[in-house]
């Protein structure tokens, strides 16, 4: 799926966005990596979920083969979802301003646009949104 995914990216941007995840980050606490599998078993998604600041995590590597239908929105619930139950306030996540279905999936999940962060600062290239979350009950 990451291979799928980094040659989906360098299509749509003209990078594959390796440079910016690191498989270690998720291997940690308060962090994971899914992958969404159909009926069959076959992998259609992925996503990872990785600490970026405190009480802030980061939603990497999204990512749902074409043809396939609400595996984006499953995958993002449950990694919102993990996120909250690891105790975060909000998520962050950074995509391409040419990646216009990705901006409009993220603002059609109620993420909003913030200043750049991180290695985003200073790159016009980059949209970066968060979204608040709801600690579970």
């Amino acid at each position: 799926m990451i291979a799928e995914l980094s040659a989906a990216l360098s299509h749509i941007t003209g990078d594959s966005g390796r440079s910016s995840f690191d498989p270690d980050d998720v291997r940690g606490p308060r962090a994971c990596f899914v992958i969404a599998r159909d009926a069959a078993g076959q992998a259609v998604g992925c996503g990872a979920l990785r600490p970026l600041e405190h009480g802030i995590a980061e939603i990497k590597r999204m990512y749902a083969r074409p043809g396939t239908r609400r595996v984006g929105a499953a995958i993002l619930g449950h990694l919102e979802k993990s996120a909250a139950e690891f105790g975060y306030d909000a998520v962050r996540l950074e995509t391409r301003l040419v990646n216009a279905r990705a901006l409009g999936f993220y603002e059609r999940h109620l993420y909003r646009r913030i200043p750049n962060y991180g290695r985003y600062v200073g790159r016009p290239e980059a949209v970066c949104f968060e979204k608040r979350l709801a600690r579970p009950a």
